[in-house]
């Protein structure tokens, strides 16, 4: 009966403990907000149109525009960016087409995609292309010198490269979406940003009855729905706690399998 309790609280605890992971491994879900999302882009880091994480993105242009999107990544996320392009009429085009999909963060640096299809060419009777970019997990803190993704802003470029002189401008319309996978622990390091990486390079017109309208950089409004939440707490501490805990019942199981029942009656004492 001992050794039954024993098992019993030991599979209980494993059950408890595999919560925080179970967790970790589904996707983030999307926001409650049921509006639609925006229905335009930007045409530079200034301009960028904010979106929410699992928020659809739309905008109209054509096939020389360069198209920006930002949106919020915290630590502990794996954020995934998928476009589509619905491409012109083919009877329009004259040759292939090539779309990339480019990823920065809030220093504008380049970030590299973990896998996706981040670049790819359409051919001249295909009617959309579709792009992906799965980004290395988000840190909270990194060394000066690394490229590592951080908390803050991200930016998308969606654009067209290698373009013949003939279709240029032709008209095409763009969904976006990003996406991302909660990776907890497994991902956590020992340090923290000051503060999020939020440049204020997003714009916005002030007007007044007797003055023109004036443009201004203000910080990006986006952040995560609970807030930033980077810092030193991560569900590594909840396995190491759980982790102690097994390790004290496997001693005391094994001592109770192997402590035996005791002196035999028949042997006196003293011997």
């Amino acid at each position: 009966m001992r050794i039954r309790r024993v098992l019993t609280t030991t599979l209980f605890l494993l059950g408890v403990a595999a919560a925080p992971a179970v967790a970790d491994s589904s996707p983030s879900a999307s926001p409650s907000d049921d509006s639609a999302g925006p229905t335009q882009a930007g045409t530079s880091f200034r301009t960028a149109t904010e979106i929410e994480q699992g928020q659809q993105a739309t905008a109209s242009g054509s096939t020389s525009d360069f198209l920006y999107w930002s949106f919020p990544a915290d630590a502990g996320q794996r954020p995934t960016v998928k476009a589509t392009v619905r491409l012109p009429a083919a009877s329009t085009r004259t040759a292939a087409q090539t779309w990339q999909l480019d990823v920065y963060d809030g220093l504008r640096r380049r970030q590299a995609c973990q896998y996706g299809a981040q670049t790819r060419t359409a051919a001249q009777d295909a009617a959309s292309v579709e792009l992906s970019c799965t980004l290395r997990n988000v840190r909270a803190w990194s060394e000066t010198w690394a490229d590592d993704p951080l908390p803050g802003t991200y930016y998308i470029r969606l654009t067209a490269t290698g373009l013949q002189a003939s279709d240029l401008g032709l008209p095409l319309s763009a969904e976006v979406q990003v996406d991302s996978k909660e990776i907890g622990g497994a991902a956590a390091v020992d340090g923290a940003l000051a503060q999020p990486l939020i440049p204020g390079v997003a714009t916005t017109g002030d007007t007044s009855d007797d003055s023109e309208e004036s443009t201004t950089a203000t910080l990006s409004s986006l952040e995560p729905d609970d807030g930033w939440a980077s810092g030193w707490w991560s569900d590594r501490w909840v396995w190491t706690a759980f982790g102690g805990v097994l390790a004290a019942l496997a001693g005391i199981g094994g001592y109770a399998l192997t402590r035996g029942s005791g002196r035999p009656s028949r042997v006196p004492r003293g011997v």
